[in-house]
């Protein structure tokens, strides 16, 4: 009799090195409402402040859910976490959380970008010294560069 699997798993290849299916699905999947909703803003101007704030919402709310990984990351160190690992969930939530709180969707937009494009840099590092998961060196700067490129069109567009 065949068994269900309960998970999917990493397949063949070393999973230190291959990013899992899941993880790959749900990386890319999670982006799509900010690219959605950037080229909304650029397609139906007369609902653009609207979708504009809905998409600085779930933009925040995801770099605030990315301290939260990082911080998840840090329990499985072995000693602990790292200052380094703590310093990143702190920053990667705080700058989540200021662009939550600015009323200024500019504002916003700058924040996260600070924040997207810090952690295009530090999770590549963290994949290196073992503090994240080694395929995080190969998914996050394809991955962030939706959410990067999306808060560029932003910024461009409030600029404009």
């Amino acid at each position: 009799m065949d068994t269900i699997p309960t998970h999917l798993a990493a397949g063949t290849e070393d999973p230190q090195t291959r990013t899992p299916l899941v993880s790959l699905v749900l990386a890319y999947a999670a982006m799509i409402p900010v690219v959605v909703g950037a080229v909304a803003v650029w397609l139906l101007p007369a609902q653009a402040p609207a979708i504009l704030r809905v998409t600085l919402i779930l933009a925040g709310a995801l770099l605030c859910f990315f301290s939260g990984v990082r911080r998840g990351l840090s329990f499985r160190q072995p000693g602990g976490p790292t200052l380094t690992q703590l310093a990143t969930t702190i920053l990667f939530f705080g700058l989540g959380f200021a662009s939550l709180l600015s009323p200024w969707p500019l504002v916003s937009v700058l924040i996260l970008l600070a924040g997207y494009l810090a952690m295009i840099i530090l999770d590549p590092i963290a994949a290196r010294r073992g503090e994240a998961p080694r395929y995080f060196s190969r998914l996050r700067p394809v991955q962030l560069l939706l959410p990067i490129a999306s808060l560029a069109s932003l910024l461009i567009r409030l600029l404009g």
